[in-house]
């Protein structure tokens, strides 16, 4: 027990000897309660004594730190004080010879101790808090705060800040739409309504800063409210549980900037699941590209579910070793991160690998995804995804895997560049191993937000640098989901492949890349076209104006997850792939061949971006 906690246990024994003592004599003097001698009363204190700081020590007590005590903590003072009243009077009536204490005198001697303790750590309390007040430095300029939503969020931040008075935060009011709580006090501060002059009465506050503390906000309700208190000038944040991750609702919310991710006008996919976690428990799992966005993901997710050894096979080891060393901060021993260096291009160590692991789970991230730099390197792209993905495939299906997951993508969807194209016979190659031991199958993401190179860091930079923003065109929609999300769908179809299989998520609404561009500057606290100008550049080779839709209905087959879908299409034949294999390596051989040509063969479904653009303006 160290000093502080010594000095609490005395100061409580002080305090019911001297409580005991004065109503002992109070009861003495009593002319119907002539009945305690000297030594009777201390042998009744000395048990009193014992049954109360026991049930108080039990109760841990005396390891809480009173001056951040909250209502909980006085709740187990009140109810250990009960317990050890309780056990005193069985102890009285039951074991003890002699005279007795009246129940009633029992009742009050321990009552009134536990208002003397009650009232002295609560004074204690209070001491510090103010004496912190007082003290804290207010040349640190502390930030006063608005908060909106004068709930149970709301109102978990604002003791969290009142409970610290030398944080930065100092709360002032709230805003909340609820008629029962405007004009009243919640925490000592004032409710204000959510009228349609807010925006002028909260600039006539003394606030610097504006705190949305909700449960539950659509991304359509927290763009309004972003919207709305932009307007006052104040920078807006939110007091949420981080995005990263799967750990959303998991630990402790904080405050934080508002993000690209919880503007996007779709609810985020939950696609959590126990038995998710059940499969992967205790197995070998390997993951190629394990270092990319999508990859380091999946090894976050799939290190909480207890695998028996985690794989990461990545060419790029900078990348590699960030997430061997995350991993190995957080689990330390208790997770088996094995990295290797290598290229899926290398079949023979490829093969050398799988033998050596023997991973019952694949998952294939491996890729160029690059348009513009695809349609300028189309070998790579071949050499890479195509020709990368066989390797790997057949790899797997010699090492006994027993499902292998390959990542592709929207762009595999009437391709129109060469990138899509190579993912879409990445999906061909997975079609024909239908027959296979080995359960194969793929999964069509649209864009991930916040991923190596997605407009997201990129429209960051620029506005740091002042501007101007630059979008390819200002027509141009796209479909977004979040890494997590990503990773939480891969891992869920994990489960669910059974044999050639394309997955695809229903991806929500499409979001514009401008309205995208002009909600990124008003999250910097600036005005687009004033503050940051917006830039049109033109298409770049490859480029779709719209990307495909990925939900067609009448060709989709429901799964057991409503956000789940399974493309039924007809499968080419190991036989089929085998001469679009040939004619690739034939192609790669031969310098001067035309590489999109054959492609367009290859994959009946490639045309031109300016075929397909021009039908899509004119539609």
């Amino acid at each position: 027990m160290n000093k502080r906690r010594l000095l609490l246990f005395i100061i409580d024994i002080a305090i019911f000897v001297a409580v005991f003592a004065f109503l002992a004599s109070f009861i003495q003097i009593s002319s119907e309660l002539r009945i305690l001698s000297l030594p009777q009363a201390a042998i009744h204190c000395g048990i009193m004594l014992a049954c109360v700081f026991m049930m108080r020590i039990v109760f841990g007590l005396y390891v809480q730190i009173w001056r951040y005590a909250n209502v909980r903590d006085y709740l187990n003072l009140i109810v250990a004080d009960f317990f050890g009243g309780l056990i005193y009077l069985v102890i009285d009536r039951s074991m003890l010879v002699g005279s007795h204490l009246m129940v009633a005198s029992s009742i009050a001697i321990v009552c009134s101790v536990l208002i003397a303790s009650l009232s002295a750590r609560f004074i204690y309390q209070r001491m510090r808090f103010y004496l912190n007040k007082r003290h804290a430095s207010e040349a640190a300029n502390r930030v006063n705060v608005l908060v909106v939503g004068a709930g149970r969020l709301g109102t978990a931040l604002v003791q969290e800040l009142q409970s610290n008075p030398a944080g930065r935060y100092k709360p002032y009011c709230f805003i909340d739409s609820n008629p029962d709580k405007i004009g009243s006090k919640v925490c000592g501060l004032h409710v204000y309504g959510e009228g349609p002059d807010v925006v002028a009465r909260v600039q006539s506050l003394p606030v610097q800063e504006i705190i949305i503390a909700i449960d539950s906000l659509s991304p359509e309700e927290l763009q309004a409210l972003h919207s709305r208190y932009r307007q006052t000038g104040c920078p807006v944040k939110i007091y949420a549980h981080p995005l990263e991750g799967t750990d959303k609702g998991e630990g402790k919310p904080r405050v934080r900037e508002i993000r690209i991710e919880d503007l996007l006008y779709r609810d985020a996919v939950d696609l959590s699941d126990e038995s998710i976690s059940a499969y992967y428990r205790d197995k070998v799992v390997l993951i190629t590209g394990g270092g990319g966005s999508i990859g380091s993901e999946l090894a976050r997710q799939i290190a909480k579910m207890g695998p028996r050894q985690l794989v990461i096979f990545d060419i790029y080891e900078n990348n590699a070793n960030d997430i061997q060393q995350e991993l190995s901060r957080l689990y330390g021993d208790a997770l088996d991160v094995r990295v290797e260096i290598a290229s899926v291009r290398d079949a023979r160590r490829v093969e050398q690998l799988f033998a050596a692991y023997r991973p019952a789970i694949v998952f294939h991230a491996a890729a160029h995804k690059h348009v513009h730099l695809m349609e300028h390197c189309p070998q790579a792209a071949i050499k890479n995804n195509v020709l990368g993905t066989w390797n790997v495939a057949q790899a797997a299906e010699r090492a006994g895997v027993e499902r292998f997951i390959l990542i592709s993508t929207d762009k595999a969807v009437n391709p129109t560049n060469i990138m899509g194209a190579s993912k879409r016979l990445c999906e061909m190659i997975i079609q024909s191993k239908s027959a296979s031991p080995t359960r194969f199958a793929a999964v069509r993401f649209g864009n991930v937000l916040g991923s190596n190179g997605s407009v997201i860091p990129l429209f960051k930079r620029q506005i740091e640098d002042g501007g101007p923003v630059t979008i390819t065109d200002k027509r141009i929609i796209r479909y977004f989901m979040t890494i997590p999300e990503a990773a939480q769908l891969l891992l869920q179809t994990g489960v669910m492949a059974n044999s050639g299989e394309i997955f695809v998520l229903d991806m929500g609404k499409p979001v514009k890349i401008l309205d995208l561009a002009e909600s990124m500057i008003r999250l910097s606290g600036l005005m687009p076209y004033q503050d940051i100008q917006i830039k049109e550049v033109g298409l770049r080779p490859g480029e779709k104006l719209y990307e495909e839709l990925l939900m067609q209905s009448e060709q989709m087959e429901k799964t057991a997850n409503d956000k789940i879908f399974i493309e039924r299409d007809a499968p080419i034949t190991p036989e089929q792939l085998q001469e679009k294999l040939s004619a690739l390596h034939s192609a790669l051989a031969q310098e001067e061949t035309d590489l999109r040509a054959l492609m367009m063969r290859l994959v009946p479904t490639y045309h031109s971006p300016e075929e397909v653009n021009g039908k899509a303006m004119n539609a």
